[in-house]
C-alpha cells in the first residue's frame, strides 16, 4: 500500500515567504491613566424606569460634559459594556458595582462610594 498524498495547500507557498517579510510597525504604547481625577464618585445600581434592566450610575464626578463623554467611552472599553452620559451622570449597562471602584481609583478618583 502506498502513502496517501498530502492535500495541496494553496497557502504552503505563502508560509515559506513569511520569513522574508519585514517586521511590522511597533505597537502603540498604551496611554498612561490620568493621575489626577475627580475628588469623589458615587456609584449606585438602579432598575427603576429601565424596564427591569440593571444599570450602574456614576454620579458627582464634577467633570465638564466633554470630559464625561471621554470618561464614558474609556469606562465602556475597560469594562466591556454599553453606556451613555445622562446629564451630569454616566450610566453603564449592567451591575458593575464590584468591578467599577477599582477602575475609577486607577483613573485617579479620590474617594469612591458604592451604594
Amino acid at each position: 500500500m502506498t502513502k496517501p498524498k498530502p492535500p495541496d495547500s494553496p497557502f504552503a507557498a505563502l508560509e515559506k515567504l513569511r520569513a522574508e517579510l519585514p517586521a511590522g510597525p511597533a505597537p502603540k504604547p498604551i496611554a498612561a491613566p490620568i493621575v489626577k481625577g475627580p475628588a469623589r464618585a458615587v456609584v449606585r445600581m438602579e432598575r427603576k424606569g429601565r424596564g427591569g434592566k440593571e444599570a450602574t450610575v456614576i454620579e458627582k464626578l464634577g467633570l465638564p460634559e466633554k470630559q464625561l463623554e471621554i470618561w464614558c467611552k474609556e469606562l465602556k472599553q475597560a469594562l466591556g459594556c454599553g453606556g451613555v452620559v445622562d446629564g451630569d451622570t454616566i450610566v453603564l449597562q449592567g451591575d458593575l458595582r464590584p468591578r467599577l471602584p477599582a477602575v475609577l481609583t486607577a483613573r485617579g478618583v479620590g474617594k469612591v462610594t458604592v451604594g
